[in-house]
């Protein structure tokens, strides 16, 4: 007989609406003080969102991004962002890097005494390296990069939110839209109240997140919905029970496998990951939380139709429903 790991016992009778008002209490607490703190202290925008100056380098050396970073540390520019250029185009001998920094006070662009500090502090790390290209991104596109993302954040939760109510009833998608907002918000709120840094890798993120937590949702309703049709004489909310409790263990290996993952990526991914990781880690957390405290609140205090496989008798026409 095959091993298998079980990080959850079978048959499982865990309660976990015993206490509905308090979590769902708890987690709308969570969301207005995330609204709060976003108001108040507003987010940390990258440069992708707060403009800035974008500097192409070329080297015959091959590009090191941890000497360029260490290099223009005491330059004290704020936020620096250092990748390396691959093309195929490019020939053995040149080696290309973008570098960018956040817009300086009093000015949208780095000055050329500025552009003077970064060459002269790289030169010892390779005296071969050029400035073929500096461009400047202003407010008006940064601007136009923070609607666009707004936009495409809410595009996925109305699509999600629409293909939940065709799969099942408006109430299941009236609970999965309350449970993506909450795991957005509060999110957002964590960004906001310890000043992260976000940018356009962070959209990415919430929007994996959005993935990642219907798809938790969408398999506890699929369960769910069986079980509706199984127990018809069982009263919804233990059915709900008896339906998360039936997913737990999958819920808990896919969680918890994901987390290994993504917790050695923040630990040993550096800081260019480290927003990115840290979002998809701790909205997996919260997305799994909500999709059971409340999704399923939601549709537990909506209430659902009982039995799919038999039409409702008020949608027949009157000769099929009168008595011979």
């Amino acid at each position: 007989m095959a091993w298998r790991l079980k990080l959850v016992p079978d048959n499982t009778k865990i309660d976990f609406f015993r206490l509905q008002t308090i979590t769902f209490g708890f987690s709308t607490l969570l969301a207005i003080g995330s609204v709060i703190c976003l108001l108040v202290m507003g987010l940390n925008f990258g440069i992708d969102f707060r403009g800035g100056t974008t500097i192409r380098t070329e080297a015959a050396q091959p590009v090191d991004v941890g000497a360029y970073r260490q290099a223009l540390a005491p330059l004290n520019l704020g936020d620096v962002a250092i990748t390396e250029v691959f093309d195929p185009t490019f020939g053995a001998e040149k080696h290309v890097a973008q570098i960018r920094i956040q817009a300086q006070e009093g000015s949208e662009a780095a000055s050329p005494e500025v552009i003077a500090q970064i060459e002269n502090a790289l030169k010892p790390v390779d005296s071969s390296i050029t400035f073929p290209q500096v461009e400047s991104v202003g407010p008006k596109v940064s601007g136009e990069l923070i609607k666009t993302a707004v936009l495409a954040v809410l595009a996925s939760l109305a699509a999600i939110s629409a293909y939940i109510w065709l799969r099942f009833e408006w109430q299941f998608a009236m609970g999965a839209f309350v449970s993506l907002i909450h795991d957005v918000l509060i999110t957002l709120g964590i960004f906001s109240l310890f000043q992260i840094k976000f940018d356009l890798t962070t959209i990415a993120a919430l929007l994996t997140i959005l993935g990642y937590s219907i798809n938790d949702t969408v398999v506890v309703f699929d369960r769910l919905r069986e079980n509706l049709m199984k127990f018809k004489a069982m009263p919804l909310r233990d059915v709900m029970n008896l339906s998360v409790n039936e997913t737990l263990s999958r819920t808990v290996m896919t969680s918890g496998t994901t987390l290994v993952a993504l917790i050695a990526l923040l630990a040993l991914g550096g800081d260019v990951i480290r927003g990115f990781v840290f979002a998809i880690t701790f909205g997996i957390v919260i997305g799994t939380y909500s999709s059971i405290y409340v999704a399923k609140n939601i549709v537990l205090w909506l209430g659902v139709k009982r039995d799919w496989s038999k039409p409702d008798p008020e949608a027949l026409p009157e000769k099929f429903t009168e008595a011979p």
